[in-house]
């Protein structure tokens, strides 16, 4: 179910309204829900701030936060919200009810996008794909770590499991028609909504944009801890119910 207004606190627009795209493009949306991230929103909002792609809105949808998230993302987005409880799936849902734009872009907000990532997104997402993501890279050099990526990329690129590295994509019609995140999943929730949105087209990877994602889970909690909690994840989301699993927040 998508998220109730009922829950909205606050909502501000700072920003200058986003250009009109010209003829042939496309609105972007890119919504970021976060969760205590103040010691990241900054850097991510500022990667935003340097697209070549013009026509495109940010909406950060703050959930749950004890910190100064809100405050961060003041005056540096076109719309805010807050709400009271912490709740993912119903952030991205209701960043998605709130955006204008044709083209949703679900955004981490530890992760960054380069300049170009935008303009590519609308040149190269057509309207026979239907989810997407794009290339992660690790924001630390450590070899595990890239090892990582490699094989996620990989396994992405070719299709043999479509997920997401920081960033998801898909278009807004289709999003809404198939009702959104599951608000009860804490996790695998972007694989699941993948595999619902895929019923409309196919599932694309786009390889010459790089996401820059942050390692902090793996730092805070050791890269075979954190590997062997997705590897039983995904075992267990192929044999039961995952709704009663919870995700613990690293920050």
């Amino acid at each position: 179910m998508l998220a109730a207004p009922d829950e909205l606190l606050e909502r501000a627009a700072r920003r200058q309204a986003p250009k009109q795209p010209a003829s042939g493009g496309c609105l972007i949306s890119v919504i970021i829900p976060a969760h205590n991230e103040d010691g990241y929103l900054g850097e991510t909002l500022a990667a935003l701030q340097c697209q070549t792609y013009p026509c495109f809105e940010v909406v950060v949808v703050a959930n749950g936060c004890q910190d100064n998230t809100v405050a961060v993302a003041r005056g540096r987005c076109h719309r805010l919200v807050a709400l009271s409880r912490k709740n993912l799936g119903r952030a991205r849902n209701l960043g998605a009810r709130l955006a204008r734009g044709a083209l949703l872009v679900f955004l981490d907000a530890d992760t960054l996008l380069e300049p170009a990532a935008l303009a590519r997104m609308a040149a190269e997402f057509s309207e026979t794909a239907a989810a997407g993501t794009v290339k992660g890279r690790p924001d630390k050099s450590r070899l595990a770590y890239r090892l990582i990526y490699a094989l996620k990329n990989s396994v992405h690129r070719w299709g043999l499991h479509p997920g997401s590295s920081g960033v998801m994509l898909c278009w807004k019609e289709q999003f809404m028609r198939c009702g959104g995140f599951d608000e009860g999943l804490e996790v695998r929730e972007n694989s699941e909504l993948l595999r619902r949105l895929t019923q409309f087209g196919s599932y694309k990877y786009l390889g010459d944009i790089t996401a820059t994602t942050s390692m902090r889970r793996y730092e805070q909690r050791g890269v075979g801890r954190v590997t062997w909690l997705w590897c039983r994840l995904w075992f267990q989301s192929l044999l039961g119910d995952l709704h009663q699993k919870h995700y613990e927040p690293v920050r």
